[in-house]
């Protein structure tokens, strides 16, 4: 369950085998390379402002000029590792809640496929846990962006399925943009968590879920006219 399907990176050893592929195919692929070897490089401990573009061409075995033929700069690179996972997250969410199971089933639901997803995608996770805190302003507003996407879509899909009724719009958005953050937070603990230990994984789910119920909860209470429980 990744945000995209990728053929292996572009390498002149295997630059033969890329002429017998459509124009298509091989563009695809080089993009992909490029974007695959900014996220290795990041894996090893740098940041995204100090990768360069001769760095990211040589570990993805592309030429140089490659790079301006899908990236205008690096930052455009960034942007594209953020809105595609995003994107790729942001419908297989929806798709949870739209399910029609009881709000208890579907936040396990929900749950359960962010934690898919998380482990699944771990480079980008790392690299926008990197960013959102530091780095480069673009990458960050791009962040702040795609973070309010998911709040507006959760705000939407909660208003269609009648969840909250008595809450007014800011509140309703409100309540989704605690569990949003919340979830941030927990992606983390995901990463951290020991491959295995399926003890431990059910815990932590257990515990995502219980937080997002209380937030529920809170949100159940809420009075609008008072802004109090």
């Amino acid at each position: 369950m990744t945000a995209r399907s990728r053929s292996a990176p572009e390498s002149p050893v295997g630059a033969d085998e890329d002429e017998l592929l459509p124009r298509g195919q091989r563009k695809q692929r080089t993009r992909d390379a490029l974007i695959d070897a900014a996220l290795q490089l990041m894996n090893e401990g740098r940041s995204f402002n100090s990768l360069g573009l001769r760095e990211i061409t040589r570990v993805a075995g592309v030429v140089p000029t490659s790079f301006y033929r899908h990236f205008r700069d690096t930052h455009e690179l960034g942007l594209v590792l953020v809105e595609e996972s995003a994107l790729t997250l942001r419908r297989m969410l929806r798709e949870a809640r739209r399910a029609g199971a009881p709000v208890k089933d579907m936040i396990r639901r929900s749950v359960q496929v962010y934690k898919a997803f998380v482990l699944s995608n771990r480079l980008h996770f790392l690299f926008v846990a990197g960013e959102r805190s530091g780095g480069s302003p673009v990458i960050r507003s791009a962040i702040r962006n795609e973070v309010d996407q998911f709040i507006d879509e959760m705000t939407s899909d909660l208003r269609h399925l009648a969840i909250f009724p008595k809450l007014s719009p800011e509140s309703l958005r409100m309540v989704c943009e605690l569990v949003v953050n919340t979830m941030l937070h927990a992606a983390a603990d995901i990463l951290d968590l020991p491959p295995g230990d399926q003890a431990m994984a059910k815990a932590q789910e257990d515990n995502h879920v219980h937080q997002v119920r209380l937030i529920f909860l809170g949100a159940s209470l809420w009075r609008d006219d008072t802004g109090k429980v």
